[in-house]
């Protein structure tokens, strides 16, 4: 199946979509990755996608407004994706929408909602449609989060020790492989940084280049002691958790305590990010370290990171041959391709469901919808080539 995945994370900034030509063949998963784009939401969209967040308020109208122009932006990259990879024709489009509320009380996830319409992207390109992926592993017990883990597990399959995969979004997420697997969010990525850098340029700033000012910054240990208390970092996987704890709110209910330059305040925001990662991975002793998403871009937390992890050695995603800014889209396009043929798409060990499930909804094209005939075995492997 040639398929386009599309994701946009907890950043809130952009669309990415990837095509992946994808089958199944003697219980590996085999993606060749074509290509790789990303279109930003236009501003105005994007600023009222961000009030919409908690700790923001908003009506039902607000909310059918952004599905639907969420929906559109979804279906113009898709379409642009088809163009672009494919000469015009596909067979799928995978949708994880965008994330608004992940519901977590006490530890168990209730519900979650990802806005996005599907049928807006299915009417302009004409390909069914599978998004929606997180509820039913909810509905089965689960955390609905990490889904990219049971990616994870497969793409990482016959690598020798044990191999945590990172990727580090506005939170940052980990799948640590072994006989008994697991994966949890680690709590934030770059959303508490982001936040930061935002409070304190009064917006005019979304995120720390490059790591420049954690990197010019002094790190208050005082501060970051007083972060680290946080009661999630000490809950036992499987966990997840969002912006729904970590956002703007979280740092404007800190920072009142401690007068500190901007920098310094953005460099304790980066040491929490490197100090919880490498903390929540040490009790499995992992190998190797292989991290995607936005934070590899900031050389000042990896750097931090890279200091914390021990005798693990870190890397990237691109190293082993996929760009860190396709992994999770990449992920979701092999999800959906596990979808229309009936796999189960989540590990129950890694998000705490009774059972794994095949995840999503499906929306017709315009065309009847013919599922494909379902394999006797589930995949054991994925093996992944990218010319992007």
């Amino acid at each position: 199946m040639r398929v386009i995945g599309l994701m946009s994370g907890t950043s809130h900034d952009a669309i990415d979509a990837v095509g992946a030509d994808i089958h199944l063949r003697d219980n590996t998963i085999h993606v060749d990755t074509v290509g790789l784009l990303s279109r930003a939401y236009p501003d105005r969209l994007r600023a009222e996608l961000i009030a919409a967040l908690p700790p923001g308020t908003v009506d039902i109208a607000t909310v059918c407004r952004l599905d639907t122009a969420i929906g559109q932006e979804f279906a113009a990259t898709a379409d642009a994706a088809v163009r672009e990879f494919f000469d015009g024709t596909a067979d799928l489009v995978a949708s994880h929408g965008q994330t608004v509320y992940h519901w977590v009380t006490d530890g168990k996830t209730y519900g979650t909602l990802q806005l996005g319409q599907p049928s807006w992207i299915a009417e302009l390109t004409g390909l069914p449609v599978v998004n929606d992926f997180r509820s039913r592993d909810i509905a089965a017990g689960g955390q609905g989060a990490p889904l990219v883990a049971l990616f994870d597990l497969l793409w990482l399959a016959g690598r020798p020790g044990r191999s945590a995969a990172l990727n580090i979004g506005g939170i940052a997420n980990a799948t640590v492989t072994g006989e008994s697997p697991v994966a949890f969010d680690t709590g934030p990525g770059n959303a508490l940084i982001d936040a930061a850098v935002e409070l304190a340029t009064d917006g005019a700033e979304h995120f720390d280049r490059d790591g420049q000012r954690a990197a010019r910054g002094t790190v208050d240990e005082r501060l970051l002691k007083a972060l680290l208390a946080d009661s999630y970092y000490r809950a036992a996987p499987p966990k997840t958790t969002g912006k729904e704890l970590f956002n703007r709110a979280y740092v404007e209910r800190v920072l009142p305590d401690y007068r500190l330059p901007t920098d310094d305040i953005v460099a304790t925001m980066t040491a929490l990010t490197a100090h919880t990662i490498a903390d929540a991975l040490a009790p499995f002793e992992p190998d190797e370290v292989i991290v995607s998403g936005g934070g590899t871009r900031n050389p000042t937390l990896m750097g931090m990171l890279g200091q914390r992890l021990g005798n693990a050695t870190l890397c990237t995603s691109d190293e082993l041959g996929l760009p860190s800014a396709a992994k999770e889209a990449t992920a979701f396009a092999v999800l959906g391709f596990l979808t229309m043929h009936g796999l189960a798409g989540s590990d129950a060990a890694c998000t705490g469901a009774t059972r794994a499930t095949v995840l999503g909804s499906i929306t017709p094209g315009a065309g009847p919808l013919t599922l494909p005939e379902s394999p006797s075995a589930a995949p054991r492997q994925l093996r992944l080539v990218s010319h992007v």
